[in-house]
């Protein structure tokens, strides 16, 4: 596969979505200021490269601390990039780690990750970066990942990186000495978005919870014949993948009679779903109220 065929083609609806600009505004932008010089397809359909998402990130950053769009327009690439970073303004700092995470992604380049995910930790710590960095910069990437312009081998290439971080922080803890609660860790069949699990791992063994991960995909009998035999005081899991059906078909197999408490922590499309739970399961949609559940 050649470098040309693994760049991005990302319709005006994906640059919308990923740097918060309207379609109707880059649209305008673009007749107005030249701001982008889209590509079109052979049916006439606009779309947009990685130097093009590259200059609309930085667009965003500069309009949100309030430079004109005139003055903007006037800028040299190089120009753009010099005023973006010379903002002062934790709120949009915050907003522009995340673009950088995704301008890694597009160029596959694993050392710059390396090189900014430690720059973040050193500037505002290991969990406020997975919180404030990672997450937003994940939700942005599933709006290309669902929609097919991040092949696969992007998405797995920084999903292990960030795995790679969070399972070195976890080993790098120590084992807490007289732990008061233990913890069981699982995702339900079928499911391998492993990286908000691991994370509780962490925070879980930070807090001195004794933790037991079993990870992607367990299958449902070894979660029931566990709960039952063993006394772990909570479990914690979620799925992006299940239907409604599936969510309660789950828990139906795995409420046992220890009614261990099941902590799930439902998406954003979840919480619509009014998916019936048995007694023993807590809902939550934040790590915030989680951990703080949990750690009481």
């Amino acid at each position: 596969m050649s470098k040309k065929e693994l760049m991005g083609r990302y319709s005006i609806k994906e640059l919308e979505c990923l740097s918060g600009i309207k379609a109707h505004t880059l649209r305008i932008w673009e007749k107005r200021f030249n701001l982008l010089n889209p590509e079109r397809t052979d049916t006439n359909i606009r779309y947009y490269s990685d130097e093009d998402l590259v200059k609309i990130l930085n667009v965003s950053i500069l309009t949100l601390s309030g430079v004109r769009i005139s003055e903007i327009a006037n800028f040299t690439d190089e120009e753009l990039a010099k005023a973006v970073v010379e903002i002062n303004n934790e709120e949009i700092r915050g907003l522009k780690r995340v673009n950088d995470l995704i301008i890694s992604m597009n160029e596959l380049d694993e050392v710059k990750f390396h090189q900014l995910f430690d720059k973040f930790t050193a500037t505002i710590g290991f969990e406020r970066t997975i919180m404030e960095v990672i997450y937003p910069y994940l939700e942005k990437v599933g709006i290309l990942w669902l929609s097919g312009e991040v092949q696969a081998l992007h998405e797995h290439l920084i999903t292990n990186l960030i795995r790679g971080k969070l399972v070195k922080a976890i080993d790098d803890l120590d084992f807490p000495s007289s732990a008061s609660k233990s913890a069981l860790l699982f995702l339900p069949e079928g499911e391998y978005h492993e990286i908000a699990l691991l994370f509780f791992h962490f925070l879980l063994k930070k807090k001195g919870v004794k933790v037991l991960y079993l990870g992607q995909s367990t299958p449902v009998e070894q979660v029931s014949g566990l709960l039952d035999s063993s006394k772990i005081d909570f479990a914690v899991t979620y799925s992006i993948v299940k239907s409604k059906a599936e969510i309660e078909e789950l828990f139906s197999q795995i409420s046992n009679e220890n009614k261990t408490e099941i902590v799930y922590i439902e998406n954003k499309h979840q919480s619509h779903l009014n998916i019936s739970y048995p007694p023993n399961v807590s809902t939550f949609s934040s790590f915030p109220e989680v951990l703080e559940h949990l750690t009481k």
